[in-house]
């Protein structure tokens, strides 16, 4: 288990509880899918700020509108890649400066065995 599962549980909680309430989240992806994918794709403590950040900024303060998780990421040589069959769960979109939007592929099965 990884150790960000400890900060991606109470989120999965609050989603399951959540789906018998009305949308209420100004931004797409929602505020917990947001903390998801940054637990998922960057260290805990930026992930844990910026989940935090954005919270605070869902409200009536502020427009809202397309927000996705931005994380920095230094690409792996090419040749690490063609060594196993990749499953994509994310896609990193370029920003600039070793800076990433992150994207949830929508197709990735989570509970396949390899």
């Amino acid at each position: 288990m990884k150790s960000t599962q400890w900060f991606i549980a109470p989120i999965k909680a609050y989603q399951y509880i959540s789906k018998m309430l009305p949308s209420s989240c100004r931004y797409y992806p929602s505020c917990s899918h947001y903390g998801v994918w940054q637990f998922d794709t960057n260290r805990a403590d930026r992930a844990f700020l910026a989940t935090a950040a954005r919270i605070l900024r869902c409200n009536q303060l502020f427009r809202g509108g397309i927000d996705y998780p931005v994380i920095v990421y230094k690409p792996k040589p090419l040749l690490y890649l063609c060594r196993s069959k990749i499953r994509v769960k994310y896609w990193l979109i370029p920003k600039k400066n070793n800076r990433y939007y992150v994207i949830k592929d929508f197709d990735f099965e989570e509970n396949i065995a390899l």
